[in-house]
């Protein structure tokens, strides 16, 4: 939950903003649906980033607290806006199963693979275990309230009586959810904020500290830059939303995917792609703390904010959102949980370990594939 506000001069993704205006000219000219589905899952890359970085731009006028609050409240504006977009138009098992692929994402596959880059250059990493730790148990809770309305569906209610009673539980659980997202965010920021100190110069086990990175400042923005860059990359996210769902149905028809294999693994990865580079970027360079911000806390973030917005937005959008989700889906999540913290316990990482986190990931997506 905790994300450190930190600038660096990673642009390259910039260059792909291109197809942010190719993708509206293609569906001005109703273009072929898996070339609009493409160049509009590539157009929402650097839109995500540029989301990111007037947010962390923003935060270098507001001090350390107020920026990772604005990365709090800006980090999934993608996601967020991709699946409300798929709630109005009524794929609510597309937008569960992009929440899934969002989640085993970050906690299995990012962090995985930011493991596994860091792993190559440092024997091993150590880490804060309170840090890991707190994003674990956050991370249970939220499992624990997806899974409760599931579990009630398959095993007590009856078909003819559920509907509501589900309804109603997955309103309350979503209110419960924010709460316990929103004291988080007062234990991280305020009460406990000591225990999630991040170490500038961080070392490796071995004592070794990694090679100086000299600090990327590449000029601030301006609060009026930012606000304007921020502003026009959520409406270019928005429109470009709305074409990327359009055209989501018939490529996965066309292509022979599920919704469940589109959602949670072409979806779940696109939504996320420019926070995913930054956090192996940063483990590359030996700050595997900076990774587990991202990749751990965003996995919790979804899980307990995005989550419950996306409940409220189906009510504003008089299309009720519960969070009924497939056996599948809840197990994996539970499985992605159970193996993240297995690894992480100790405080240390190595390379090995995150092939075993991207192994699971794999075997997901896979499942995923098959099931249709």
């Amino acid at each position: 939950m905790l994300k450190t506000v930190k600038i660096t001069k990673s642009s390259t993704l910039y260059f792909l903003l291109i197809f942010a205006p190719i993708a509206a000219a293609l569906e001005f000219a109703h273009a072929n649906h898996i070339v609009l589905f493409v160049v509009a899952a590539i157009a929402l890359i650097p839109l995500a980033k540029l989301i990111g970085d007037s947010t962390e731009h923003l935060a270098t006028h507001y001090g350390a607290t107020a920026g990772s609050l604005l990365n709090v409240t800006f980090g999934n504006a993608a996601e967020i806006i991709i699946a409300v977009v798929a709630i109005s138009a009524g794929l609510f098992d597309l937008v569960k199963a992009s929440i899934t692929g969002a989640i085993i994402g970050n906690i299995l596959l990012i962090f995985g693979l930011s493991v596994i880059v860091g792993g190559f250059k440092y024997k091993e990493q150590s880490f804060s275990r309170e840090n890991i730790g707190f994003q674990s148990s956050m991370l249970f809770i939220a499992i624990i309230g997806l899974a409760i309305p599931t579990i009630l569906v398959a095993t007590v209610l009856p078909g003819e009586q559920s509907g509501t009673n589900v309804q109603l539980l997955s309103d309350s659980l979503a209110i419960i959810l924010l709460v316990v997202y929103v004291l988080g965010i007062v234990f991280t920021f305020f009460t406990h904020k000591h225990l999630f100190v991040q170490i500038e110069e961080p070392t490796t086990v071995d004592g070794i500290a990694p090679h100086p990175e000299s600090h990327d400042h590449p000029g601030h923005w301006s609060k009026k830059k930012s606000f304007l860059l921020l502003a026009a990359s959520m409406a270019g996210v928005i429109v470009v939303s709305e074409i990327l769902v359009g055209s989501v149905e018939q490529t996965g028809k066309e292509l022979g995917f599920g919704e469940l294999f589109v959602g949670a693994i072409i979806v779940g990865i696109v939504g996320n792609a420019a926070e995913h580079s930054s956090a192996i970027m940063l483990a590359r360079k030996g700050k595997i703390e900076l990774s587990i911000d991202i990749a751990a806390g965003s996995g919790t973030q979804i899980a307990l904010f995005v989550v419950p917005i996306l409940v409220f937005a189906g009510i504003a959008l008089g299309q009720p959102f519960t969070l009924v989700f497939t056996i599948l889906e809840l197990a994996v999540l539970l499985l992605a949980a159970i193996i993240l913290n297995l690894i992480v316990h100790d405080g240390r990482t190595n390379w090995f370990e995150g092939v075993m986190l991207t192994a699971v990931y794999v075997i997901i997506a896979i499942a995923f594939f098959f099931a249709g």
